[in-house]
């Protein structure tokens, strides 16, 4: 680990690793586990969603002091049909919970063309794209819904009830397609994020407690994200608990709880697909139809002052490739946190061989 300025520390993506592994395990997670769940925290930062890497850790631990989040619990899976299966989470860390939904929609999928897990019972699983490249790693598409605790209101509401839940999606091609999208104007991870630097944000991202627009984070989590587009944003919002809370039998309508909060079991609902690619066409011609796709989305005239189209998930990958090579930037500030955490469950220090 090295400083680049005086407020930012790179950190190599093996240290991170290392660091956040030894923390979970310190805390009482089995090693295995708390190996998998580090390498998707790390992912997350490699791919700059910043809000999903390893400061995640802080919420999780207090999560686990608390008794509300249980380290070594197991999902238990359950095969309804040969291509669906329902997952109790058991309230185990949402990554265990993802893993098992999505591997088993992979295995549906290369025998029966298609695969889908419900899950119930879980927890906060990070950065969605994880799971969408587990997806993508089998040659798989894939989608990826959960829901969420309650950060934002029903289109024209001020109550906070709907949750600002991840929708995404993959395909495998060159370069693959990645969607990974709040249906906020901006994800409330970023406001966390902002909160823990202590910097602005931008007036139309949130509103306060009475309703008003705010560029004060602290404010922001005390009111309300706002969706993006209106009431398209709360429909999709909607849709998430649909489809990860209702049809799942977990919380749902404003009942599940943040890892920021942590006074009770979560109750996260996750629904998953995965489906093969040359189920209706060739592997081959598939993957030629996206190749098209991407170069007419990326190759085609730019507006006044755009100087790259991107396709969803390029900017992330190519920030991964830097990333891997240069090392990972984080502020002092939140290494100094991280480092209070490890100073208190016994493990190494961010930075400490």
């Amino acid at each position: 680990m090295s400083a680049q300025s005086s407020d930012t520390v790179i950190v190599s993506a093996s240290a991170a690793q290392t660091f956040a592994t030894s923390l979970l395990t310190a805390a009482g997670v089995p090693p295995t586990n708390a190996s998998f769940i580090a390498e998707c925290l790390v992912l997350a930062d490699l791919r700059g969603v910043d809000t999903h890497g390893i400061n995640r850790l802080l919420p999780y631990l207090s999560q686990l002091r608390n008794g509300t989040l249980f380290p070594a619990s197991t999902p238990i899976v359950k095969e309804i049909t040969p291509v669906a299966a329902h997952i109790d989470g058991q309230n185990a860390f949402g990554f265990l919970s993802a893993r098992a939904g999505i591997d088993f929609c992979i295995a549906a999928a290369r025998t029966f063309g298609i695969g889908m897990a419900s899950v119930k019972n879980s927890n906060h699983f990070g950065m969605s794209a994880w799971i969408v490249q587990r997806a993508l790693d089998a040659c798989m598409m894939s989608l990826v819904f959960t829901n969420s605790s309650p950060a934002m209101p029903a289109w024209g509401g001020r109550e906070q009830l709907l949750g600002v839940s991840p929708i995404a999606a993959g395909a495998p091609g060159d370069p693959p397609f990645v969607l990974d999208m709040a249906p906020s104007v901006a994800a409330r991870g970023k406001v966390h994020k902002a909160a823990r630097r202590g910097e602005r944000i931008p007036e139309d991202w949130a509103i306060d407690s009475e309703g008003r627009r705010t560029d004060d984070p602290l404010k922001a989590l005390e009111g309300s994200m706002l969706p993006m587009g209106g009431p398209k944003g709360s429909g999709l919002s909607i849709m998430m608990d649909v489809f990860s809370g209702v049809f799942s039998g977990s919380k749902f309508a404003g009942e599940v709880c943040g890892p920021y909060d942590g006074s009770r079991e979560a109750g996260v609902g996750h629904f998953f697909v995965a489906v093969k690619p040359d189920l209706f066409i060739s592997g081959e011609e598939f993957r030629s139809r996206l190749r098209v796709l991407y170069e007419r989305v990326t190759g085609g005239e730019r507006m006044e002052g755009v100087d790259r189209m991107w396709f969803p998930g390029e900017i992330e990958l190519e920030r991964e490739k830097v990333r891997r090579s240069e090392g990972i930037p984080f502020i002092k500030g939140e290494v100094e946190k991280l480092n209070e955490e490890a100073v208190r469950v016994g493990s190494n220090q961010l930075g400490e061989s």
